[in-house]
């Protein structure tokens, strides 16, 4: 006999295949936790950086507001971290969320990290395809169109309130001046090929974001200048040039992977042409990227690293210019072909600003101390940064031992004098002392799992 079924019968239970057939709500909160998207944005960054061609100074400013943006978004997820405000110089904080209402803060997160870089940087037209990508991810995840909309909001709210402290550090005021070329003895000149300007005369007026002053860690003064045979200064120019001319292989390895000049011009016949590379602080932000992955450090963690390791760089610059154009210290291919050899040529292009002290010295130090304090000083790891710019991987037994090989590449490359290696070395130590004791990113007490996300297995 046919079953006869009542209209409102049908319903419900075509109501109950359906739903039977419908998957579940999706949780993109474990999937938003991946730090991936994070080191992306970091790396597209310096692509960003790279293509600009900004000098290592302002490329460390570059890094250091996006990366402070993220944080500050990011901490509201995860109850264990404070934010930098009252840490760092003039810093008063930023908006916060509204209260009651979900957030995806990883996505805000990022969106504050690329919209201060967008500002920082002049191409932020080739931030628009990766910026589609990686908020289409964010959907792909399933982030409810509400969360969604909130969240980059926010994110919008807080780059901006991030811009506006970056506006009163002091770098709109230091553009456009020119540093005078001094006639006297010893003082620093144009190199070839370029003959290039001396670049961030001003650099040490830029406000710092932990240390108290440029000056606070100024290293020793150089050596006089002086022709005079054996003299301090003598000593320093013959070992510079007879170690140029005696480099094993391994030592040429070293000083070209250490180059990082984000612009090096070359001269063929009446054709001059560059090539870009990457800066000192991007090198040192690529080795916190492998340091994370290899620790499998969750979100925060990761950008914990970051935020450390960029104000770290960008107080090292700072401290390290300050001392440059007091001291505008002649470079070793200008004291050289002067009075050993008008032929002799450095392994690497001489930068375009005062020899001491060494700027790589100075921030490769800074940043070690930084990623020492949070992952040890017997992390080994694989440097493959310069795998990008044609050069093999280098492996270290710690980050102090890659920044004293970052130091003395200055020596192997012909462009720094021994005593800016080694009291460049013990000014960036300072200043990475000086971030660790006084940029508290943790609150005191174990460390909680954050408050909805966890790193995907």
């Amino acid at each position: 006999m046919p079953v006869k079924i009542y209209p409102t019968a049908f319903v419900m239970v075509m109501a109950s295949l359906l739903a039977g057939c419908q998957s579940p709500p999706r949780d993109y909160r474990k999937s938003a936790a991946d730090p991936e998207l994070l080191h992306a944005s970091v790396r597209k960054l310096t692509d960003v950086i790279v293509h600009d061609v900004f000098s290592p100074p302002v490329a460390s400013r570059v890094y250091a507001y996006p990366t402070i943006a993220a944080y500050e978004v990011l901490i509201h997820d995860y109850p264990a971290y404070q934010s930098l405000a009252g840490q760092l110089n003039g810093f008063e904080g930023v908006p916060q969320p509204e209260a009651g209402l979900p957030y995806c803060f990883p996505l805000a997160s990022v969106r504050a990290f690329l919209s201060v870089g967008r500002t920082l940087t002049f191409s932020g037209d080739r931030f628009d395809g990766f910026e589609a990508d990686a908020y289409g991810k964010f959907r792909a995840m399933g982030v409810p169109d509400d969360v969604y909309d909130r969240s980059m909001r926010y994110g919008e709210a807080v780059a901006k309130s991030v811009m506006a402290y970056a506006s009163k550090d002091g770098y709109k005021e230091t553009r456009g001046f020119r540093h005078t070329v001094s006639r006297e003895p010893g003082h620093w000149a144009p190199t070839p090929p370029a003959y290039m300007d001396a670049i961030e005369p001003n650099w040490f007026k830029i406000r710092p974001f932990v240390l108290d002053s440029c000056n606070q860690f100024a290293p020793v003064a150089p050596y006089p200048y002086s022709q005079a045979k054996g003299s301090d200064f003598e000593q320093e120019m013959r070992e510079v040039y007879e170690t140029t001319q005696n480099l094993t292989d391994e030592q040429r390895k070293i000083a070209s992977f250490w180059d990082c000049n984000p612009f090096v011009v070359h001269t063929s016949g009446h054709v001059t042409f560059a090539t870009k590379k990457i800066t000192p602080g991007g090198h040192w932000l690529g080795i916190t990227a492998i340091a994370t992955r290899q620790t499998k450090s969750g979100l925060m963690p990761t950008l914990e690293a970051y935020t450390h390791v960029a104000i770290a760089l960008a107080d090292g610059f700072i401290s390290c210019w300050d001392e440059k154009y007091r001291s505008d210290r002649i470079r070793p291919e200008t004291a050289i072909n002067a009075n050993l050899d008008v032929n002799w040529v450095p392994l690497l292009q001489t930068p375009p600003f005062p020899e001491y002290p060494s700027g790589h010295s100075v921030i490769s130090t800074a940043a070690a101390e930084a990623l020492t304090n949070l992952y040890g000083d017997r992390l080994a790891y694989t440097d493959s940064t310069e795998v990008a710019f044609g050069l093999p991987p280098r492996s270290f037994t710690s980050f102090r031992e890659a920044a004293r090989e970052a130091a003395v590449s200055r020596l192997y490359g012909g462009i720094h004098f021994r005593s800016a290696i080694v009291n460049g070395s013990e000014e960036g130590r300072k200043v990475g002392e000086f971030v660790v004791a006084n940029l508290k990113t943790r609150k005191s007490g174990p460390v909680p799992s954050p408050i909805s996300y966890r790193r995907p297995e």
